[in-house]
């Protein structure tokens, strides 16, 4: 492949950027600046000069093939942090003929080059977007390895089935065990068993990937802008005083304790004869009904019985203008919300408990299928089960990317920064 490069770390001002190399002839275009390199990952202090132009004092490394983070010949700049020193160097290296790298086309590269998985791949996305220390520690379990080595143990209990089931098939009139069967099927009994487990799990970790989506709802004028503000502690929505002043949805992303949550300010729900504000109360249902948690507001403490849900919170608000024996708030003095975040913090992290590792609809759609592969199978002719078993086989290296991945590769690698 071709050398590219790329700063690898923001662009802007900064006490050092990073600028990398990867490919064959990527040491001899960074010694090009700095002379020799003789040893690989070890950090030299040299000038970088282009003839008797001085860009710039670095340190350089390399690391050659194979012990790389792409598997190729990768080599690092890391340079003064200013933006025209940075350009100075990108220039030259393609003034060279070396190829800007595109959107995460370093990682493409360690994914090819059978350095990462592709559910590391996307654990590695999931960390450069991670917001919440509950994302961080999903994202870092699976850009570790974590679901790789899970699924390299489900494919050795299906070689292991397998081998016996072909034996009982290549040699069935000589000596094979006769508890042969019974082991292949505890086996796939077991196997089924974890696989039912990680994908019961998947909605509480897509959601902890994702985010909760909470929905504030309530009559108009109950305050539901106004707590929205509070939390936000600035002004997200437009209070006022006359109805229906809310009329699509506004949104607030926040970090409840680790948890990426988003809390929707919806449109009053009343009945009215404006056509706006009926579009607007219509969408805040929807989208209130499609919500992980409702939070229901008025100033009588009474629930909307029509969008009530287990797990829902009712809140009165104004407390600071009228008596309230629980639950109550006030976006003025600040009264109840702590409490209340709190509540809601509770309610969510139950959701979370079940929790597995599969968060994409790509690794649980591999799992489904390898788990129907092993549905119904007690009773099938040995030559049978044995194709069910290998269907199941490919449905986990579809997980793990090493069949049947070009489709995904282009929409994985938008979400990438260039240089990663």
């Amino acid at each position: 492949m071709d050398v590219i490069f790329a700063e690898a770390t923001p662009s802007g001002r900064g006490g050092v950027s990073i600028v990398r190399l990867s490919g064959s002839g990527a040491r001899a275009a960074a010694e090009y600046l700095a002379g020799e390199l003789q040893y690989p990952r070890q950090a030299y202090l040299r000038e970088l000069r282009h003839g008797d132009e001085l860009l710039d004092h670095a340190l350089v490394l390399w690391f050659e093939a194979g012990h790389s983070f792409t598997g190729e010949e990768v080599a690092e700049l890391h340079l003064h942090g200013a933006p025209v020193i940075v350009r100075r160097v990108l220039r030259f290296f393609a003034a060279q003929g070396l190829r800007p790298a595109e959107a995460g086309e370093f990682t493409r590269r360690a994914f090819l080059n059978g350095k990462m998985d592709l559910a590391e791949v996307e654990g590695l996305g999931d960390l450069l977007e991670a917001e919440t220390e509950a994302q961080r520690r999903l994202a870092l379990r699976l850009a570790g390895g974590e679901l790789g080595r899970r699924t390299e143990r489900w494919r050795n209990m299906l070689i292991r089935a397998g081998a016996l089931v072909e034996s009982s098939v290549d040699f069935a009139d000589e000596d094979v065990p006769d508890d042969v069967p019974l082991e292949v099927f505890h086996l796939l009994a077991d196997l089924r068993s974890q696989l039912d487990s990680e994908i019961s799990g998947y909605a509480a970790a897509e959601r902890v990937r994702a985010g909760f989506e909470v929905a504030i709802i309530g009559p108009p004028n109950a305050g539901k802008s106004s707590l929205i503000n509070r939390i936000a502690k600035r002004e997200v929505a437009l209070v006022s005083d006359i109805a229906g002043t809310t009329r699509d949805i506004i949104e607030l992303r926040i970090d409840l304790q680790g948890l990426a949550v988003t809390l929707l300010d919806t449109a009053g729900l009343r009945d009215t004869d404006d056509q706006i504000e009926m579009m607007g109360v219509d969408r805040a249902k929807q989208r209130a009904m499609a919500a992980d948690i409702r939070v229901h507001l008025s100033d009588t403490g009474q629930k909307d019985q029509r969008l009530w849900q287990e797990g829902d919170i009712l809140l009165q608000t104004k407390s600071d203008l009228r008596h309230a024996e629980k639950n109550a708030i006030s976006s003025f003095t600040g009264e109840g919300i702590d409490e209340f975040l709190h509540q809601l913090f509770l309610n969510l992290s139950q959701r979370t408990i079940s929790a597995g590792l599969v968060s994409h609809e790509r690794q649980l759609l591999s799992l489904i299928d390898a788990h129907k592969a092993l549905e119904g199978i007690e009773g099938l002719p040995p030559e049978i089960l044995a194709e069910a078993i290998r269907s199941a086989a490919s449905s986990l290296d579809r997980l793990l990317g090493r069949i049947g991945a070009e489709e995904y590769l282009d929409v994985i690698f938008t979400s990438f920064c260039i240089g990663k």
